[in-house]
C-alpha cells in the first residue's frame, strides 16, 4: 500500500491524497502548478486545497497568488489519525449516552422497547436533513433551539425548512438561533422572523437542533464547501428526553455566554468589537469577607441573655466606624470586600488585546502581526518588549510600571500585561498551530516572557 492508498483509507479523496503527496515533495506551489501536476483544472485543485487547509493538513501563504505547502507525510498522517480518533471518541460517547438506558434488543434493532428508551436514526444528504428539521419545527409546541455554526443559516435559508421555523415562531413557539456570524452570511439572518432571538458565539462550530426537550438533530458530517449541495452531509436524529435535557444544558451554557446579534454585527459593519465584557469580581463568601472587614462576627445576643444596651451600642459604633472607613473608596477597601481588582483589570486588558488583535487581523504573517503589536504596545507607553528565538520564539515583557506589593496602589500592571496576553491568545487560540506560554524570566525576576511554540516546526523536527 502506498501513501495515496493510505490517505484514501483515512477518508481523503483520491485528488486530496495525491495533492498531499505532491506538496510534501515541493517547497511551495500555486494552485495552478498543483493542477498541472494532478492533470486537472485549477478550480478542482483549489477545491482540494481548500478542504485540506480547513482540516489543518495544508498551509497557505497570503501572497498573490496564494501558495500552498504541507509537512512531511508521516506528520500529516499522524495528525489525521489523531483527529479521527477524537471524532470517534466523541461519537462513541454520544452513542453510549443515547443507549445507556436501552435494552439489549434495542441495541440490535435500533427500535424502542418502551417509552423511556431512545429512538434514533441516521439521515444522509442535506436535503433530507433539512426536511426533518422542517418537520420538527412544524411539530414543535414549546421551544426550538437551532445551532447553525458558521454556514448553517445559509443551508437553512436555501431549504423549505426556513418557512417552518418562522411559522413555529409566529404561532408562539420560543425559537432561538445560536450561530457564528460571518460577513458572507449576515444578510441571511434577515429572513428569520423578527420574534426569533439570534446570538453569536465563537464557540459554535457544530450544527444541531433541539425540539421540546424530546428530539435532537446532531450533525455528524457537513460538506466543507458552504455553497455545495451537501450530498454527503450526515446527521443523527435522537428521540430521548434524557439526551435532550443534557443537550439543552450544553446549549444554554453557550447561549448564556453568547452575544446578541446586533452587537456581534458591528464586528463586520463597523470593524469594532462591542460585545459586553463579563468580569470576574471575586470568589468565596462575600458575606464572610464583609463581616471580616467590619470586624463583625455576625452573632447577635441570645434572647435568654440579659440585654445590655450600652454594650450593644458600643459594639455597633465600632462596626459603624469600620464601615465609614471604607467610604474613602481606596483600592484596599475593594480588596476588603472580596473584589479581585487584579483579575478585573487583567480581564479588561485581555479584552483590549483582543480588540487590538482584531484590528490587526489583516496582517497574515506572524512577523508582521507581532511587529505591529509590539510597536503599538510600546508607543502606548506600557513598557518595552524584546524578542528572542532560543530555544523558541519569545517576547520578553518589561513594564513601565512593574508590579509592587502596596495594597493601596491600583494594580494597572495587570491591565498592561493583560493587553499582550489577550492579543496573543486571540491571535493564537488553543486549537491553533501556535502554543502560547507565559513563563518567568530566569535572568530578570522583575520581567517575564511569552513563548510562542510553532507546533508544525516541532513535529517536523521530531520526525
Amino acid at each position: 500500500m502506498d501513501w495515496n492508498e493510505l490517505f484514501e483509507e483515512a477518508g481523503l479523496s483520491d485528488r486530496e491524497a495525491k495533492s498531499l503527496v505532491i506538496l510534501s515533495s515541493s517547497k511551495e506551489l500555486k494552485a495552478s502548478d498543483l493542477a498541472k501536476k494532478l492533470g486537472t483544472n485549477r478550480l478542482d485543485a483549489y477545491n482540494s486545497l481548500s478542504r485540506l487547509t480547513q482540516i489543518g493538513l495544508v498551509n497557505v501563504t497570503a501572497d498573490r497568488p496564494m501558495k500552498f505547502s504541507c509537512s512531511s507525510l508521516p506528520v500529516l498522517f499522524k495528525r489525521l489519525i489523531k483527529d479521527q480518533k477524537s471524532r470517534i471518541d466523541r461519537t462513541t460517547k454520544a452513542f453510549e449516552s443515547i443507549m445507556s438506558g436501552a435494552k439489549e434488543d434495542a441495541l440490535e434493532t435500533g427500535e424502542s422497547g418502551g417509552e423511556s428508551d431512545a429512538k434514533f436514526a441516521v439521515l444522509k444528504g442535506r436535503e433530507y436533513i433539512q426536511k426533518r428539521i422542517g418537520e420538527l419545527s412544524n411539530e414543535a409546541e414549546e421551544q426550538l433551539i437551532l445551532f447553525l455554526g458558521k454556514f448553517g443559516i445559509l443551508h437553512l435559508c436555501r431549504s423549505p425548512a426556513i418557512e417552518e421555523v418562522n411559522s413555529a415562531a409566529k404561532r408562539g413557539v420560543v425559537v432561538k438561533v445560536l450561530s457564528q456570524l460571518d460577513r458572507r452570511t449576515l444578510r441571511f439572518f434577515d429572513q428569520l422572523d423578527e420574534s426569533i432571538e439570534v446570538r453569536h458565539s465563537d464557540e459554535i462550530n457544530s450544527l444541531g437542533v433541539l425540539q421540546d426537550f424530546s428530539n435532537v438533530v446532531q450533525f455528524l458530517f457537513v460538506e466543507s464547501n458552504p455553497v455545495g449541495r451537501g450530498r454527503e452531509d450526515a446527521a443523527l436524529v435522537v428521540s430521548s428526553e434524557v439526551f435532550s435535557n443534557s443537550h439543552h444544558e450544553f446549549m444554554m451554557a453557550i447561549w448564556n455566554r453568547a452575544v446578541d446579534i446586533e452587537s456581534a454585527k458591528k464586528r463586520f459593519t463597523e470593524e469594532r468589537i462591542v460585545d459586553p465584557l463579563r468580569l470576574t469580581v471575586g470568589e468565596g463568601s462575600f458575606l464572610d469577607q464583609f463581616r471580616e472587614a467590619l470586624g463583625f462576627s455576625g452573632e447577635l445576643p441570645d434572647e435568654d441573655t440579659p440585654f445590655n444596651p450600652e454594650s450593644f451600642l458600643a459594639s455597633s459604633k465600632g462596626i459603624n466606624q469600620a464601615r465609614s472607613a471604607m467610604q474613602d473608596g481606596s483600592v484596599f477597601s475593594l480588596h476588603q470586600l472580596g473584589i479581585d481588582i487584579k483579575t478585573m483589570l487583567r480581564q479588561v486588558g485581555q479584552r483590549i488585546g483582543e480588540e487590538l488583535a482584531f484590528s490587526l487581523r489583516n496582517f497574515e504573517g506572524h512577523v508582521e502581526f507581532l511587529s505591529e503589536l509590539m510597536d503599538w504596545w510600546e508607543y502606548a507607553g506600557l513598557g518595552e518588549l524584546e524578542y528572542g528565538t532560543s530555544p523558541f520564539f519569545h517576547i520578553k515583557v518589561n513594564l513601565t510600571h512593574p508590579p509592587n506589593d502596596k495594597p493601596e496602589v491600583l494594580p494597572l500592571w495587570e491591565l498592561d500585561d493583560g493587553i499582550i496576553e489577550g492579543a496573543l491568545l486571540s491571535r493564537y487560540p488553543e486549537d491553533s498551530n501556535v502554543l502560547v506560554r507565559k513563563e518567568p524570566d530566569e535572568d530578570d525576576k522583575s520581567s517575564w516572557r511569552y513563548t510562542l511554540i510553532f507546533v508544525d516546526d516541532v513535529e517536523e523536527g521530531d520526525d
